[in-house]
């Protein structure tokens, strides 16, 4: 019988190091059940039938957000045998208010002192054998990131776990209210599981409605348990919910008295000196603005690049590709089968495939930032921006989730209470490139511009600046008027992360996007290839040559609507139709080239994978056509994503309508201005410049001042 333990602590805690160094690579991801949001699993190093569940980061229990949500419902419904509750050493104050409420549900629960190296090295002492008295419950010391007492850790809570009893927690309010929640238990919870009782008897009192409704409290008792609640918040002249948060952080402060010995005020602390430049009012976007260049420009113009290169032109071109194609020749098979493995998916998958060097090197540095506790501070300097343009900075962390996975980062923006923020967020996150256009975006540079970095760094910020203009616009429509919601966000401290933790992230997203090209974009190469090499001759359907592709079924569908194009600079089949697939996925746009013009000829015969693409292109439609993708309608996925996180078909299409709309106009907008400044000026030029002045006035205009927002009518999944 396997035993299942729940990784618990607050966002930065360090919870993800932990459940990295106890589980190593023996991780699983999925979703909670119901709920499209990331679960992941793994089993124990050393012990095959236990498997730790990493709960989501939480500060509290009171299922205010998605993650305490969904962290409260598997405690109380999933029973795990035993809780690690890993804690942030240097900041044990606000990290034990979760500790209090965990304690409350009586599940076996150890307590895992994270950070202690830094604990140490600021001079502050913790007594852990005192701190595990007053909660009742074993302590150990660790440091994740060294993944010191780790071992020990490991073997404290399979004991823990094993020993199959209850916790009951020690710590006590004040006697009113103790009084109040006993009365509580005893006329409303004497049927329920002694252990829980705590647990729900704070909740009642709290006045929580989910808990209220799972118990299904009858309407008089209701009433009498109402009359004590009243009474006490007479008595302590507060509201209920406030006085349990205050005796919480009087008891806390009682026991950090006993068990620490602090150290005398000194100088600023290494994080403190650093963040005086990286978070100063002047330098701080200028410093990120200097990182995420070197970050993109490492990734697409040197170490990515050289091997993507050799990947293209040696691995598929000389490699792969000849000894499939001459094998096929010898075995004599038939030419559609050769076609298919050769054109369709050598050509379609492997096109994509030869980016994942410039995606690995990309996905490392993010995570090195991430881990090293700079993107939390990204999030700092970019509210102090965001909220300038009626944005809040909680907008801009699901942003940085998008430079992944627009999923998730659509998903993320559920923690943003006010519902309008919520929902500019849902719309405006997408703009940021996520891991699946990094390939279009290499694939424009390395064509077009020398595979210069700017390109990629220039993407990354010119999606930062379409979600400020839309923020300042949006913000001034009567659908999503009203002041940002407030941003309060701990900062960690500056440390340097362990090489494991990097790469076990970076391997979970280099491994999403690898079985994405072996399912959906194989599907894809299959399908593109089928109606790129068949069509019509002569009133005759029948499979084509390269010379013959004109003649396609996917040709006839293109110059259907390649008109629609045109004022954009690419008004033909082969890039409307490419554009068109990624909305299957953005790295399709790669595979739908790779098959238009010829990769797999090109690299068998040693060329430049992309010369087909540059002889019917210019850098200017190049950039027109990168823009477009960027900044237009998302993949289905990210689009089922804002359906499921709107609730409305209506929302969901005016979301995607205005994506779409903004990169229509943005890349028709770049083209005929580069074209009047070529050429002269044209009928186009002056839709360009009026859209310019469009937005320019919607930017400038005075936010309207009416009291009430009109509502798009909502409609119930």
């Amino acid at each position: 019988m396997s035993v299942k333990i729940a990784v618990a602590g607050n966002p930065n805690s360090g919870k993800t190091t932990l459940f990295n160094a106890l589980t190593g690579s023996n991780q699983y991801v999925g979703n909670w059940p119901g709920v499209t949001v990331e679960r992941k699993e793994g089993v124990l190093t050393g012990h095959p039938d236990v498997v730790l569940v990493d709960l989501p980061g939480i500060y509290s229990l009171s299922t205010n957000s998605i993650e305490e949500e969904l962290a409260r419902d598997y405690l109380l419904e999933s029973n795990p045998d035993a809780i690690i509750n890993i804690v942030d050493g240097t900041n044990l104050e606000r990290n034990l208010y979760l500790t209090t409420q965990l304690a409350e549900l009586g599940i076996p629960m150890v307590l895992a002192i994270n950070m202690m190296d830094e604990v140490e090295k600021s001079g502050v002492k913790i007594d852990s054998k005192a701190l595990g008295n007053a909660f009742g419950v074993p302590v150990v010391e660790i440091s994740a990131l060294r993944e010191t007492q780790i071992d020990e850790l490991a073997r404290v809570a399979v004991q823990t776990a094993l020993t199959k009893g209850h916790l009951h927690p020690k710590h006590r309010f004040s006697g009113g209210v103790e009084h109040a929640l006993g009365h509580i238990e005893e006329v409303a919870l004497h049927d329920h599981p002694e252990h829980k009782q705590r647990w729900y008897a704070v909740k009642l009192f709290e006045r929580n409605e989910l808990v209220e409704a799972e118990l299904g409290i009858p309407a008089d008792l209701k009433a009498h348990i109402e009359q004590d609640i009243r009474h006490i918040e007479q008595e302590y002249d507060d509201e209920s919910d406030s006085i349990i948060a205050s005796e919480r952080y009087d008891f806390i402060e009682s026991v950090l008295e006993r068990v620490t010995a602090r150290k005398k005020a000194g100088a600023l602390s290494p994080s403190d000196q650093i963040d005086r430049i990286v978070t100063n009012r002047w330098l701080a976007l200028p410093i990120f603005a200097v990182i995420m260049f070197a970050v993109y420009y490492v990734s697409v113009n040197t170490v990515g690049s050289h091997l993507s290169d050799w990947i293209k032109t040696h691995l598929f071109g000389q490699i792969i590709l000849s000894a499939v194609s001459g094998k096929l020749a010898e075995w004599g098979v038939a030419a559609w089968l050769r076609g298919l493995l050769v054109d369709g998916i050598l050509a379609g998958v492997g096109s994509v495939l030869s980016f994942l060097p410039q995606m690995v090197v990309l996905f490392l540095f993010l995570s090195l930032l991430e881990y090293s506790g700079y993107m939390a501070r990204v999030a700092f300097i970019m509210d102090r921006m965001f909220r300038k343009f009626g944005l809040s900075g909680k907008s801009f962390i699901p942003m940085l989730i998008g430079s992944g996975c627009g999923v998730p980062a659509i998903m993320a923006a559920r923690t943003i209470e006010n519902e309008n923020d919520r929902r500019m967020t849902v719309i405006t996150t997408s703009f940021i490139p996520c891991g699946a256009k990094l390939p279009v975006i290499a694939m424009i540079a390395e064509a077009f511009f020398g595979g210069r970095g700017w390109v990629a760094f220039g993407a990354y910020f010119l999606g930062i600046a379409a979600v400020v203009i839309s923020g300042i616009i949006l913000k001034k429509t009567p659908l999503f008027k009203g002041e940002a919601a407030p941003f309060v966000m701990e900062l960690p401290a500056y440390r340097l992360p362990s090489l494991k933790s990097i790469l076990i992230t970076t391997w979970d997203r280099v491994s999403s996007f690898v079985k994405k090209a072996s399912t959906i974009i194989l599907l894809a190469a299959i399908l593109l290839w089928f109606v790129t090499y068949f069509g019509w001759v002569d009133g005759r359907f029948q499979m084509l040559e390269r010379a013959q592709i004109d003649n396609s079924i996917v040709a006839a569908f293109g110059n259907l609507i390649a008109w629609f194009f045109k004022p954009l600079g690419w008004g033909e089949w082969r890039p409307v139709v490419a554009a068109l697939s990624g909305l299957v996925a953005k790295e399709t746009v790669v595979t739908s080239f790779g098959i238009f013009y010829g990769f797999s000829e090109a690299a068998e015969a040693g060329h430049n994978a992309w010369a087909g693409l540059r002889a019917n292109f210019t850098p200017l439609t190049g950039a027109s056509f990168l823009v477009f993708v960027l900044l237009s309608a998302p993949c289905i996925a990210a689009i089922s994503s804002i359906r499921q996180e709107m609730n409305s078909s209506k929302w969901t299409a005016f979301a995607v309508g205005y994506m779409s709309l903004v990169g229509y106009m943005t890349a028709l907008v770049i083209f005929q201005i580069g074209t009047w400044l070529q050429t002269g000026f044209s009928f186009w030029t002056g839709i360009a410049l009026g859209y310019i002045a469009l937005v320019l006035w919607l930017m400038l205009r005075p936010a309207p001042t009416a009291e009430r927002a009109p509502r798009i009518a909502k409609k119930e999944a």
